[in-house]
């Protein structure tokens, strides 16, 4: 095995991209970009820390609640976790962000890069509001890159498909694997009690 080590390289095994795959890529969000967001309920979202390391972290709510103010910003509400702040830490320290969106059903994504800030003002807090559940700060992303992906690797991954589900019970249940990563000598949690507790405190 060689590792690849240059752009050269890397550009001689895979060759240039097609015309599409390049004119597709926008600097701001159009129409088509504000429907898939405003029907999306998650995303990943890409950050980088000083030490090098890349981290990506799920986020979801309600359709739609990522708010698009103007076709170069997007708004995305931070809800409670599980305060490591990783995402967060990282964009104080890196603004770039990547942010890939998806649609339960729909095998396309669409893929926003940019810069981040981090912002408590009350008004953008407000209007991101669920019920009496008020987020502790929003995430202002300027809009540099957006593009939609193709669907081949969801069609790969037959990731909506019901034949590829995989029961829950194929895995240990969450609380067990907590118990090993932290060596922890308490009774773990059941599966079900988890899911009882996370809905009560989901904001």
């Amino acid at each position: 095995m060689a590792a690849i080590e240059s752009l050269d390289q890397l550009r001689a095994l895979y060759g240039a991209p097609h015309g599409r795959a390049v004119a597709k890529q926008l600097d701001r969000l159009d129409r088509h970009c504000r429907s898939f967001i405003a029907l999306s309920p998650f995303l990943i979202l890409a950050t980088q820390g000083a030490d090098g390391l890349g981290d990506a972290t799920p986020r979801g709510d309600h359709p739609g609640f990522v708010s698009v103010p103007d076709d170069h910003t997007l708004i995305i509400p931070d809800r409670p976790g599980n305060r490591r702040l990783d995402s967060l830490s990282n964009i104080v320290e890196r603004p770039g962000v990547g942010v890939l969106f998806l649609i339960p059903g729909v095998d396309e994504t669409l893929r926003v890069n940019g810069t981040a800030v981090i912002d408590d003002d009350l008004a953008l807090r407000e209007a991101h509001r669920v019920e009496d559940n008020l987020p502790a700060t929003v995430l202002v992303v300027s809009v540099k890159e957006a593009y939609l992906q193709c669907a081949k690797a969801l069609m790969r991954s037959k990731l909506w498909s019901d034949e590829t589900k995989i029961e829950r019970s194929r895995l240990p249940s969450m609380g067990e694997m907590l118990k090993d990563h932290t060596r922890s000598q308490e009774t773990p949690e059941t599966q079900e009690a988890m899911l009882a507790r996370y809905r009560g405190a989901l904001y």
